[in-house]
């Protein structure tokens, strides 16, 4: 979603210009087209209601981390989650270390936010060809295996089969 916020935006959060300059490349029924332009057209009502034109996330967006944020430290509670314990620990000393680099330090601001953005940014620089360090990609690993294991976790509390 943090993708999609920054195309809209690329857009100026245009509704006529996502549909004829985005939505129309792709190879998709009327019907698709339609309900892909006029989702993308409520997301960008949203983005303005919210003061979102430039930077910053959804409500909607920062409520699924919130509920992520909340299972992430029910895990690390759960003495039945060990090796998603483990995976924090492994992770956390590159969490501290790219939440220590941030421009502006913000104490309030959830660990797995630092985490979706270190995997946002990760992704943005192979999207422009960019090199990746190497010290970068491997925080980016240990981070995405807790990310997998937490998304694992969220599908399974979903289900109803999460044993905390």
């Amino acid at each position: 979603m943090w993708q999609l916020e920054d195309t809209l935006r690329a857009f100026d959060l245009d509704a006529d210009r996502l549909r004829t300059e985005y939505v129309a490349r792709f190879q998709w029924s009327d019907a698709e087209l339609q309900a892909e332009a006029e989702w993308l057209g409520n997301l960008c009502i949203m983005m303005r209601q919210e003061g979102k034109q430039e930077r910053g996330h959804l409500q909607m967006n920062m409520g699924t981390l919130s509920l992520l944020t909340d299972l992430h430290l029910a895990m690390l509670q759960s003495p039945k989650q060990a090796f998603y314990s483990a995976a924090y620990y492994q992770a956390l000393p590159f969490i501290v270390e790219l939440r220590a680099k941030e421009k502006q330090t913000d104490n309030e601001k959830p660990e797995l936010e630092t985490c979706f953005e270190a995997m946002y940014g990760t992704m943005m620089l192979r999207l422009q060809q960019r090199p990746i360090s190497k010290e970068t990609q491997t925080a980016v690993t240990h981070i995405s295996k807790l990310l997998a294991l937490l998304a694992d976790a969220w599908n399974k509390e979903r289900a109803g089969e999460l044993e905390l």
